[in-house]
């Protein structure tokens, strides 16, 4: 296993993990999404609710949301569910969520809805937040589209796709979507997240174990750029436009 994380056998340094995005793989959610790094697996389900947060009401206008979770065998021991209290990284994971897919819209004009997007992880292994944001971008197009053919809104507000892939330098190398070994031991680890007319959302970049210049913060983020866009073109195909 150690061998690896040192060495990339499977794929180059530039080169996704093998990707797949399924939509409507649930019967009852007005959008759904299974996005598949690699191992990683993630389901998406957006629920339209008719209703927005109190303070929201009377506004006219909805809201999208984001919830985040990991299944106790997502990983290869087994986690608690955080049924009482949220932990700070799944706090913080799920905030990014909220904040990718509002930029997926430029105002909230649709109605006192709420989209509310779940996001649980089946299998992790490295780019949970990645794989959610991007099935998410799949659940919410889908989620709106259900809203229009319902004739609850005219058109859909959705302006813009958005997609997130994980990029670090291990080794001295930059790679593209780290999996689980090889984000344990990223010297530098980033999250970039992009919308699909190629505009920055987020970048949340970290050395976790050293530093990195100004060179290699550009090598990394035209990586992720590169990336996105194939994931932008996996998005099209998954929704068949």
């Amino acid at each position: 296993m150690a061998d690896k994380a040192e060495q990339r056998t499977d794929r180059s340094n530039t080169d996704l993990r093998r990707i797949s995005l399924e939509k409507a793989v649930t019967p009852y959610a007005e959008g759904s999404c299974l996005a598949s790094f690699g191992e990683t697996k993630v389901l998406c389900t957006a629920t339209v609710e008719t209703g927005v947060p109190g303070w929201r009401k009377g506004s006219g206008l909805g809201w999208l949301t984001a919830e985040y979770a990991m299944l106790p065998r997502a990983t290869k021991t087994r986690t608690n569910r955080e049924r009482s209290q949220l932990g700070g990284r799944t706090q913080e994971i799920q905030r990014l969520i909220g904040r990718s897919v509002r930029a997926m819209i430029d105002d909230f004009t649709f109605g006192e809805y709420t989209v509310r997007l779940d996001c649980d992880v089946l299998v992790a292994d490295g780019g949970t937040r990645t794989a959610a944001i991007t099935g998410a971008g799949v659940a919410i197009v889908e989620a709106f589209k259900w809203m229009v053919d319902t004739g609850k809104v005219a058109e859909t507000p959705v302006k813009r796709r958005v997609a997130a892939i994980s990029v670090g330098v291990i080794d001295g190398e930059a790679r593209l979507d780290l999996d689980y070994l090889e984000d344990v031991r990223a010297e530098v680890d980033m999250n970039v997240v992009m919308s699909s007319t190629g505009q920055f959302v987020e970048v949340q970049g970290t050395g976790e174990h050293g530093t990195f210049d100004r060179s290699q913060l550009n090598s990394l983020l035209d990586l992720a750029v590169s990336g996105i866009m194939t994931l932008d073109r996996a998005q099209q195909a998954a929704l068949g436009i």
